[in-house]
């Protein structure tokens, strides 16, 4: 038996029960008829398509308020492409500190001590739930974060530890925080992201934004080793401008161009910025006071100040679940998982495969409140009955 009273089944389910973390819930009222004037079989060079792709960028920067200056570009490969595009092109120049608390941020560790070997770089550590201790931080130095730990729902809460005068360049993999946080672009040199996140976009294409200080290291900087041709953003010294005014690397999908632009327009619609930040911090409220008191669940963020409102993780904190050995409880947390899924009341829903066991729950701005609102209810549901097994 479980040590509480077991819940009843809800009688009411989400509208919409794809509580991804990415792809992500598509917005509100999507059809496939929003994509209806996608200029399939078109050469992406062809004047409509290319201006459908000036579109994307001229639209993301006018929503997240980009600073005049800022040059973004799409780039192959998603937030992993743009990312890596940025450490193999800039990186080298100088010391490196990477921030590495979840299973994005321990990859660009990876990739900047195992892959480009960075003799002089460190690592900087947490663990899930936590942030890296930023008193560590050496600014004379280039720093690699994640702004927004997708598989661990910890985000930096501001840029204030970032200093204006700092010497290196701060890289901010930011696919879970951009369009439902306020960036401080001013404390940020190089921030990317990925349309299948906050606005609900498909996958494959990645956004690169750039500083000018970030523009002025690929100018006079060249690495050490060579760049494959999709991560090349300079040419003959000089920048490759083209890649910011929509002339990709390499071929786009012109419908998910469309689908993007579909996203970007609905954002316009909802407020801009201002209310993307708010239907997202409305998700993780209902979750934040569902949780108050709730001795089944907790966040697996440990400070207030630092949970994600894209990423939602939990932990399960019922008794019976806490005496379960580590085996057990990742086999129980799949069981809760798997109840809700068959319910289909929540899709996707499990942690990440590297996280502690639990539930994350996508928050971000294409998921309606009374969807979150709805699903609490069968999370108990579930933990419950999943006691009986365990």
């Amino acid at each position: 038996m479980a040590d509480f009273s077991i819940a009843a089944m809800p009688a009411v389910r989400p509208q919409n029960p794809n509580f991804s973390s990415g792809p992500c819930a598509k917005r509100p009222g999507f059809t496939l008829a929003a994509l209806a004037g996608a200029p399939l079989g078109r050469s992406h060079r062809a004047k409509g398509p290319k201006a459908k792709l000036a579109e994307v960028i001229t639209l993301s920067k006018q929503i997240l308020g980009m600073p005049e200056g800022w040059r973004l570009g799409i780039v192959p490969a998603s937030d992993t492409g743009a990312v890596e595009m940025a450490l193999w092109s800039m990186l080298g120049a100088r010391p490196v500190d990477v921030l590495a608390h979840e299973s994005f941020s321990e990859a660009w560790a990876t990739d900047v001590v195992k892959q480009l070997k960075l003799a002089d770089a460190r690592v900087i550590q947490a663990d899930y739930g936590e942030l890296p201790d930023v008193a560590a931080i050496d600014f004379s130095h280039d720093v690699v974060l994640a702004w927004n730990g997708t598989t661990s729902g910890v985000r930096f809460p501001n840029g204030d530890f970032i200093p204006d005068d700092r010497e290196g360049l701060v890289i901010a993999d930011s696919t879970s925080a951009a369009f439902a946080m306020d960036l401080p672009w001013a404390k940020l040199d190089v921030v990317t992201w990925s349309w299948q996140k906050v606005l609900g976009g498909e996958g494959g294409h990645g956004m690169l934004a750039l500083s000018p200080r970030a523009v002025e290291r690929l100018l006079t900087y060249k690495p050490a080793w060579p760049l494959p041709k999709i991560f090349r953003l300079t040419s003959g010294g000089k920048l490759s401008e083209g890649i910011f005014v929509g002339e990709t690397i390499n071929t786009p999908s012109m419908l998910c161009v469309e689908d993007a632009l579909d996203g970007l327009r609905w954002a316009q619609g909802v407020g801009g910025l201002k209310g993307l930040i708010a239907r997202s911090e409305s998700n993780l409220a209902a979750i934040a006071a569902w949780v108050e008191g709730n001795e089944r669940v907790r966040f697996l963020a440990q400070r207030p100040e630092t949970r994600s409102c894209t990423s939602i993780c939990l932990v399960i904190a019922a008794p019976w679940f806490e005496k379960l050995d580590a085996e057990g409880q990742a086999k129980a947390a799949k069981a809760v998982a798997a109840l809700l899924e068959k319910e289909k009341v929540a899709l996707d829903a499990g942690a990440y495969r590297d996280a502690p066991p639990g539930l994350r729950i996508w928050g971000g701005a294409t998921v309606e409140t009374s969807d979150i609102a709805a699903l609490l209810p069968w999370i108990d549901y579930a933990i419950d009955a999943v006691s009986i097994e365990f």
